[in-house]
């Protein structure tokens, strides 16, 4: 379908450029010469609303922002441009410094503050990538993208959350400049890069941050087209929408996502992967919600879902979902519901060796650690958590809910067998 000569015009391409995707729905909205009302009733909500999304600067609803712009026809290419940051230039990083020695001494010092940081801990790392996601910096080139995302993704599988943090910034640059390209792969590619991003953000606590992200990915997995790419960004908000206590809305998503996948046919390994994964976080969150019964039989479908996959997964799939990753599911949705003693039952034959990753061997030992501590057993909780620390450090110490075991485990158990271990790595994180 030819795009409308509007969205080519001087002022569509200004207004996407300036990142004003309410304007560019006015645009198109004054163009189908439909009011406010008109345009509110297309999309279920009050003409005062469409006013907001029209006048406001920053995102607050982006589903919305994307109901709005498909039905005043604004072209995805044309949205995506307006919802992403700016993506910084030779000639902007040059005003930074006013002398070649200058420009020297602030590479030096971004260095050093690189450095600095990273020695640091995660927690110090957020703010470069911070910057990184208000204006995307120029791209460092720094090699092929595949390459760097599956060394980025090897980071998180290790629990190396600082050298990730550290490298995303960079990441999400060079992501954008391969997604210029337009192509459907490139913009997938970046989908993966902000997706990452989120569940590392999630997993440190940092969840504004997280649902930045999250839409993002959102964003670009709905421009590539790929379901599997958008099926892993609904996943990650759904999780941050969980943290945030918006169980329902995260619920419907995860059934949209399971939904949406299911629709492919899962005639690949890849698809019957990502179907299983949507249905184990549905089933997580729903237990979040106190949904019981779903939550149960959503658990009892993954299983059938993941009964015929590898239990050794392949190297790089984007879903590594197995049959003992789902029993390992089965522990938090029973920990969730309140029922600890369930919990432990569900992960009593899951072993480390199981897990392809140190990330997923440390999770096996927190989560049962949660199920352990649940079921008042100071002495197995502190047990699963070091058994999670010597897999991962980075799962224990830099993960909130569980920190908090820990320091409660020492102030109230403090002989406990590993616990002055435990206390002390995680001070040294604080």
């Amino acid at each position: 379908m030819p795009v409308d000569p509007l969205w080519n015009s001087t002022k569509a391409r200004s207004l996407a450029a300036q990142r004003r995707p309410g304007a560019l729905i006015r645009l198109g909205r004054e163009h189908r010469a439909w009011t406010l009302a008109v345009l509110g009733e297309r999309l279920g909500c009050s003409p005062a609303t469409v006013s907001r999304l029209e006048r406001r600067v920053r995102i607050v609803d982006l589903a919305l922002v994307h109901r709005a712009a498909l039905e005043v026809g604004v072209p995805r290419h044309i949205l995506v441009t307006s919802l992403a940051p700016p993506i910084a230039t030779a000639s902007a990083a040059t005003r930074v410094a006013a002398s070649p020695c200058d420009a020297e001494e602030d590479s030096m010092r971004r260095r050093t503050l690189l450095t600095a940081t990273a020695a640091a801990g995660p927690a110090a790392l957020l703010m470069g990538l911070d910057e990184a996601l208000a204006d995307t910096p120029a791209p460092p080139g720094a090699g092929p993208l595949d390459a760097r995302l599956a060394t980025a993704r090897a980071l998180y599988d290790k629990g190396a959350h600082g050298r990730l943090l550290a490298a995303l910034p960079g990441l999400i640059a060079d992501g954008h400049s391969v997604a210029a390209s337009r192509r459907d792969l490139d913009q997938a590619r970046l989908s993966s890069v902000y997706s990452l991003a989120a569940a590392v953000l999630s997993k440190l606590g940092s969840y504004d941050r997280a649902r930045l992200t999250a839409d993002r990915a959102r964003t670009w997995a709905e421009v590539s087209g790929s379901p599997l790419a958008a099926a892993a960004a609904a996943r990650e908000l759904a999780i941050v929408l969980r943290h945030q206590d918006r169980h329902a809305e995260a619920q419907r998503l995860m059934r949209s996502a399971a939904v949406r996948v299911e629709a492919t046919g899962l005639r690949t390994d890849a698809s019957a992967s990502a179907y299983a994964q949507m249905l184990c976080t549905a089933a997580y969150t729903a237990a979040r919600g106190g949904q019981r019964a779903e939550a149960l039989a959503m658990t009892e479908e993954a299983h059938l879902a993941a009964r015929w996959l590898p239990r050794d997964t392949p190297a790089g799939r984007l879903f590594p979902i197995s049959p003992a990753a789902v029993d390992l599911y089965a522990v938090g949705v029973h920990w969730a519901l309140g029922d600890a003693g369930a919990a432990v039952e569900a992960g009593k034959d899951l072993r480390p060796e199981q897990f392809p990753t140190a990330e997923r061997k440390a999770r096996m030992g927190t989560d049962m650690a949660r199920a352990w501590w649940a079921w008042n057993r100071p002495e197995q909780t502190a047990r699963a958590l070091l058994d999670a620390y010597r897999a991962s450090p980075g799962e224990v110490r830099d993960r909130p809910a569980i920190r908090n075991i820990v320091m409660e485990l020492a102030e109230r158990h403090p002989r406990t067998t590993g616990v002055r271990e435990l206390r002390s790595a995680v001070a040294r994180a604080s």
